[in-house]
């Protein structure tokens, strides 16, 4: 156990963070009395006492991290963290009388952090400022990771950065520097991250939205989480114009920001538009997006102006993972609702907010398959698979082809679970697949109009189970669980 020491010094650094984080909603209580600075108080207490016992009581066992405490550490942080984080909601919806079990807060801290956007709670609208402002707060932390947060403000801990970056990075390319040390890139990448929520919290504002709901909504767009302040999304504003903006922060933040950070350090965007990945998820979303409005206008849903007006921004806000709603796309013709759900697994970048399986995993495959096609006429032939011009090694194909593997099978065994519990089909896949993709909404039952509250306690925990998997990208977590990984 004691080989472990240096993970639990480092949770109890991230649990100062985050009680730290618990004093911008006490300052909006105070600002705004809403009477709920007193929960995030107690909140911030316990989260701080618990991470300075981990701290202090540790900190003398601080080594350099090895990679399987790396993998340790960010289990650890994304299932225990969301744990302190309910804490404030516990204590402020017990404050209005409307007691949230365990299971609930457990499920919106989790989705909050993990950037899914499913919800179990309703009549936002009427909810105190500071609990929304929480809730979506907790998604701007978890946007970019609250370890490559770590790595790039916590310098001086004596923890193994690179270890960490390498197991909180999304996608199979994780061994890419884009400085010489970990930390400078990690601050890179942050740095592109508040630009780009600045700049997105002004631009709402100009749009029309009120300063408050500027902030709370850019938390959302620019993390690709999609939670609100209002049981309607971004439907609750009628407004093209907030409409546009938020699709543009969505797109933005569904390309890999280690591209910004590139073209930031060498001051040209030379380069940046001839990335495969960023092309090929451009391009699926607003060539999807197109594709559905035409086929709402044809159908006669909707006239041409509203079909791309609804079709354009439901399409962007799915695939991205996003999962604001405008519209109640489950009264769609069937094709345009699975075809969203179906996007969101694919659609957004590695080294974005998004969730799925990144779209450079599936450029890869589709190579790989391509190959093996190709080695069927020519069985001798010598024909490596190559994206953006380079050479992508075998380990790397091999590691995309698992990941995939363990994909699948995640969604098919939480998906038969939810089946025992006698929940429907359409409702137990879509769930499943939202919550693994860090979505949001599914159908069904589940749909934009509705949450999850519907579901019970357990089907609950198991979707809150696959949002935790997919954050981690299953591999990570799946690794703890072989007996090889507790061996010294």
């Amino acid at each position: 156990m004691s080989d472990h020491f240096p993970v639990f010094s480092m949770l109890g650094m991230l649990l100062l963070m985050m009680a730290a984080a618990m004093g911008a909603p006490i300052a909006v209580s105070y600002a705004l009395h809403d009477r709920m600075a007193d929960s995030f108080a107690i909140g911030m207490g316990v989260t701080g006492i618990a991470g300075l016992v981990l701290w202090l009581g540790l900190r003398r066992h601080g080594t350099e991290m090895q990679p399987r405490h790396g993998l340790l550490l960010v289990a650890l942080a994304w299932i225990v963290m969301p744990l302190f984080a309910a804490i404030p909601l516990l204590l402020a919806f017990d404050a209005l009388g409307r007691p949230l079990s365990l299971v609930h807060a457990y499920f919106e801290t989790v989705s909050g952090l993990t950037t899914s956007g499913g919800t179990v709670l309703s009549g936002l609208d009427t909810l105190p400022v500071s609990v929304n402002f929480w809730r979506t707060f907790l998604q701007w932390m978890g946007g970019m990771g609250l370890l490559i947060l770590a790595v790039a403000v916590l310098p001086l801990l004596g923890v193994g950065g690179s270890q960490l970056f390498k197991v909180e990075a999304a996608g199979p390319l994780k061994d890419n520097k884009l400085t010489p040390r970990i930390t400078q890139t990690a601050k890179g990448l942050w740095s592109v991250y508040a630009g780009m929520s600045v700049l997105c919290a002004l631009v709402y504002w100009w749009a029309g939205m009120r300063p408050l709901d500027a902030l709370m909504h850019m938390f959302t767009t620019v993390s690709l989480g999609g939670l609100s302040s209002y049981d309607t999304s971004l439907g609750h504003f009628q407004s093209l114009r907030v409409e546009l903006v938020a699709m543009l922060f969505m797109l933005l933040a569904s390309c890999n920001f280690a591209l910004y950070f590139s073209a930031m350090r060498k001051g040209h965007l030379a380069g940046f538009w001839r990335d495969p990945e960023l092309r090929a998820t451009l391009g699926l979303m607003l060539a999807s997006g197109l594709f559905v409005s035409l086929l709402l206008w044809v159908k006669h849903v909707y006239p041409l102006a509203q079909a791309l007006r609804y079709g354009m921004f439901n399409t962007i806000s799915v695939a991205s993972t996003t999962g604001y709603a405008t519209a109640d796309y489950l009264h769609w013709p069937i094709f345009a609702p699975v075809l969203l759900l179906l996007l969101s697994g694919v659609a957004s970048s590695a080294g974005s907010t998004g969730g799925g399986i990144k779209m450079v995993r599936l450029l890869i495959l589709l190579k790989q398959a391509k190959r093996e096609l190709q080695r069927l006429s020519h069985p001798r032939a010598v024909r490596p698979v190559t994206l953006g011009g380079k050479v992508v090694d075998n380990h790397v194909i091999f590691a995309v082809l698992a990941f995939i593997f363990m994909y699948g099978c995640t969604v098919l065994v939480l998906t038969m679970v939810l089946l025992l519990t006698d929940l429907d089909l359409v409702t137990a896949f879509t769930a499943v697949l939202a919550s693994v993709n860090c979505m949001g909404p599914g159908l069904g039952e589940v749909g934009p109009h509705s949450n999850f509250s519907v579901l019970t306690d357990f089907q609950i925990a198991v979707c809150t189970l696959g949002m935790l998997l997919g954050r981690l990208e299953m591999l990570s977590f799946i690794a703890l669980l072989m007996p090889g990984f507790w061996r010294k």
